[in-house]
């Protein structure tokens, strides 16, 4: 790697409390990868090419891909109702239930609480007894109305690859994908990822890094983020994924226009990107991106395509900062390899009336965010972590961050482990501000 890039790493690892992290990059078919610092900062190994990472929900796209294949098989059929292959299938909705499709699955435009992470036990039922308490789920938004990220909508997707195969998601993924692919160190749980060289999480607790337990999430959410996988192996993938659909040795594992249906804007997303079938879409410089991100226990990570520029960068890394350090990395790749770099947001004025109007506490299941007047007529962002995978040590809250609108219902971060983070006020019918979205999610606004 160039040592421009090897600066900003170690740089950026000693910033954002980051004990290790894997970086790999296809640029015209040629691969390279780099690897810095330790797997665990309380048993050290150096990262190498091969260090498994969990990848979290850069899973999200591989199951798409197997939907994918399945669809070609004629089994699956984006535009189905769920309730055709899972007459089972209820919400707390019963008319989204009856009415929501695969498309809505893969779109993340099903309306329904995302984020639930109940464990159902390691057996082979798990995911079967997931979709089953999905009854319970509240339903945010209208079907098909306002996106919002949708971990629970990935499980269901998990739970058509078994019942339409007849095996467990595992297995059906492993035959599916990784084996005609070649992702020989890709696996789906400790016990297999245990026999080579791990990285372990790490929470920043207090300005320090400290490792993070449960290692991973429940089984019942391997659908959603559950993979664990090294970046040279992503790098197959993404080659895959640059390619006609066929696998290295010649044999057709999708079609032209099912990778090219998987990168098309099926609906609108937040802050402007477009999701396709799992991916998410936006354009950099006239270039259009291909990606997904990954937040695991203590790990973060991305993988990012420019199809038409025949090039991928993966990374991840071993902390719950990592998202700052591939942010930047990705910037740098994405200037340097194919000459795109994005600019920053412009800032716009707003009235103190507009302003005051969104000051509130809004509430999600994964954390809640409030917004409140500073000084001098600034308006800070704070997130309030909730915990819901009881991991240990939790992750110290981050500072409030002052906010800069950039619309006049956009505004995004400005400062400290928040900065850049993004925010969307959605309004009713009447021009109340009803929630707010931020990482993917919509927050309920509680009180003002």
């Amino acid at each position: 790697m160039r040592p421009e890039l090897e600066k900003l790493v170690r740089d950026g690892m000693s910033r954002y409390h980051v004990p290790g992290v894997a970086i790999g990059i296809l640029h015209d078919g040629d691969e390279d990868i780099a690897a810095y610092g330790v797997t665990n900062l309380e048993h050290p190994l150096p990262v190498d090419a091969d260090t498994l990472f969990q990848i979290a929900s850069i899973t999200k796209t591989m199951t798409a891909t197997v939907i994918m294949r399945l669809v070609e098989r004629g089994v699956l059929d984006l535009d189905a109702p769920v309730r055709r292959y899972l007459p089972e299938f209820k919400l707390r909705d019963d008319d989204v239930a009856k009415r929501a499709t695969l498309r809505h699955l893969v779109t993340h435009t099903g309306g329904w609480l995302g984020d639930c992470f109940a464990d159902f036990g390691k057996g082979d039922d798990a995911l079967a007894l997931y979709v089953a308490a999905m009854a319970e789920l509240e339903q945010l938004t209208p079907l098909g109305e306002i996106w919002h990220y949708s971990n629970s909508s990935f499980a269901v997707l998990g739970r058509l690859i078994e019942v339409v195969t007849g095996r467990t998601y595992e297995s059906a993924v492993r035959e599916l994908l990784f084996i005609p692919l070649g992702m020989t160190r890709s696996c789906f749980n400790a016990d297999e990822a245990i026999t080579h060289r791990v990285a372990a999480g790490h929470s920043v607790v207090d300005e320090q890094p400290r490792v993070v337990r449960p290692y991973a999430f429940p089984r019942a959410a391997t659908p959603v983020g559950g993979v664990i996988s090294s970046v040279r192996d992503l790098l197959a993938y993404a080659r895959f994924h640059l390619g006609d659909g066929r696998t290295p040795d010649g044999g057709r594992l999708l079609s032209v226009g099912s990778l090219e249906l998987m990168r098309t804007r099926l609906a609108p997303a937040d802050n402007d990107r477009g999701i396709g079938v799992a991916w998410f879409l936006r354009e950099v410089g006239g270039v259009t991106l291909q990606y997904h991100g990954g937040s695991a226990i203590g790990q973060q990570g991305v993988l990012m395509l420019a199809p038409e520029r025949a090039f991928a960068i993966a990374v991840q890394a071993n902390s719950t900062r990592g998202a700052l350090l591939h942010q930047a990395i990705t910037k740098w790749a994405l200037k340097t390899f194919i000459g795109v770099d994005e600019p920053e947001p412009q800032h716009v004025r707003m009235t103190k009336t507009r302003r005051d109007e969104l000051v509130a506490r809004y509430t999600a299941a994964g954390a809640d965010v409030e917004l409140r007047a500073g000084g001098d007529g600034v308006l800070l962002y704070r997130s309030i972590y909730h915990n819901i995978l009881g991991i240990t040590p939790a992750p110290t809250d981050p500072p409030p961050s002052p906010v800069a609108f950039t619309a006049e219902d956009r505004f995004v971060c400005l400062e400290g482990p928040l900065k850049d983070v993004r925010g969307e006020v959605i309004r009713d019918e009447t021009g109340a501000v009803r929630w707010l979205r931020t990482g993917g999610r919509v927050h309920r606004r509680v009180d003002a």
